[in-house]
């Protein structure tokens, strides 16, 4: 796999890096600015080389198709990049860094034209043309033909066969000009890829989330690979039910149960054998939160977080693990009440310091920095769903394969 490492000759050369800078924003400020410090390696490695860099990346969504040119127009304004410009101008300072508008056309051409040897140019949301998510040809091609080479830096996109992402790749491939993973990508390459691989053991993979459904090819994936499947979040109250447990009012997938029991079956699942219910999930009573055995869950309750008895058990499995892969929180962590199973996981997961860790993104990755941990871990993937579709492929990946 071709790294920046191994690009030479790049002095004044305009070089399309695909950044995520997918940040979140509360109004036209940015909350949290990990995306754009996570890009600044590959950044300076490339400024260091002389070379000119455009930088692409998607901002939220565009409902192309769906919405009236109203609303497209909303859309449009609430995703901005131009919001991200200045947080990126403050962490490159003493470095010329420009903003373009345009995402096609005469006015990208010349702003790209213009750029010199060790400038940046951040460019508007690439998801305000149609075809970026399309792949389209004709789209792909025009971005090709404005620069020189290619970095794919963007891990959180890396799923995504878009045009910015895979389109422009290929084609400058072909044309025999240079094509690289960055220090991000080769970084969650490596470390994905040992989960991927699967081949240190006792290897524990920790899955939580609301959908069953959501997770079935990586549940597939994880069955051959790992020794133990520890269950928590909404998706266990399916594999709950399929045991003939009652579950109350907790979110249930009818249709998943033969599934869900079939697994269970592997001898490789395990299940939360007590959880903190409560009488709703917005609108409860404090007074009825409660610890319950799985196989009392009254009606009127649901289950938002795994009890001490479940936490012990998979403290203890997890101190056994060589290797961890975790994505899924157990509970709602967003709310005090409901938080412990997650922070015991946390603390089990970093408490083993034989295991080599990675989360795979997500609601995970947020618990993690939210209650201290995050840097514990030995790798925290920057892609909920990349992570999880590279474990499901044997570590393909459309933004990875085209790099070749």
């Amino acid at each position: 796999m071709n790294t920046i490492d191994n690009l030479k000759g790049l002095n004044g050369k305009k070089i399309l890096v695909r950044v995520d800078f997918n940040v979140p924003l509360k109004g036209t400020e940015v909350r949290d600015d990990n995306r754009v410090v996570a890009a600044l390696p590959t950044i300076k490695k490339l400024l260091s080389e002389g070379a000119a860099l455009v930088l692409m990346s998607h901002l939220g969504k565009i409902k192309w198709g769906k919405v009236d040119d109203a609303e497209i127009a909303k859309e449009k304004e609430k995703n901005n990049m131009e919001y991200v410009y200045p947080v990126l101008a403050k962490h490159l300072d003493g470095v010329t860094v420009k903003f373009c508008k345009a995402t096609s056309g005469d006015e990208l051409k010349e702003a790209i034209a213009g750029l010199k040897a060790g400038e940046v140019l951040l460019v508007q949301n690439t998801r305000y043309e149609k075809g970026e998510s399309k792949n389209d040809a004709k789209l792909s091609a025009e971005w090709a033909s404005y620069v020189d080479g290619f970095v794919m830096d963007a891990f959180g996109s890396a799923h995504r066969a878009h045009a910015s992402t895979h389109g422009v790749p290929e084609i400058l491939k072909k044309e025999g000009k240079p094509v690289a993973l960055g220090y991000l990508m080769e970084k969650e390459v490596k470390n994905l890829g040992a989960c991927v691989k699967g081949d240190v053991h006792p290897y524990i993979a920790i899955l939580g989330g609301f959908k069953v459904s959501d997770k079935i090819k990586v549940i597939d994936s994880l069955l051959k690979k790992c020794d133990k499947i520890l269950i928590g979040g909404a998706m266990a109250y399916t594999f709950l039910k399929a045991l003939g447990n009652k579950t109350g009012n907790c979110p249930v997938e009818d249709d998943q149960l033969d599934y869900a029991k079939k697994c269970y079956e592997s001898g490789k699942i395990m299940l939360p054998v007590d959880n903190v219910i409560a009488d709703g999930f917005d609108n409860y009573n404090p007074d009825n939160i409660k610890t319950i055995n799985n196989d009392v869950i009254p009606d009127g309750y649901q289950g938002l977080d795994i009890g001490p008895k479940t936490i012990k058990n998979y403290r203890e499995e997890i101190a056994k693990a060589k290797l961890i892969f975790w994505n899924g929180p157990m509970g709602v962590f967003e709310d005090e009440h409901f938080q412990k199973g997650t922070i015991e996981v946390c603390k089990a997961i970093t408490d083993n310091t034989e295991a080599f860790s990675v989360i795979g993104g997500g609601d995970s990755a947020a618990a993690a920095k939210q209650f201290g941990y995050a840097n514990k871990f030995s790798h925290v993937s920057t892609g909920g769903g990349a992570s999880l579709e590279m474990i499901e492929n044997d570590g393909h990946l459309p933004g990875i394969d085209v790099i070749g």
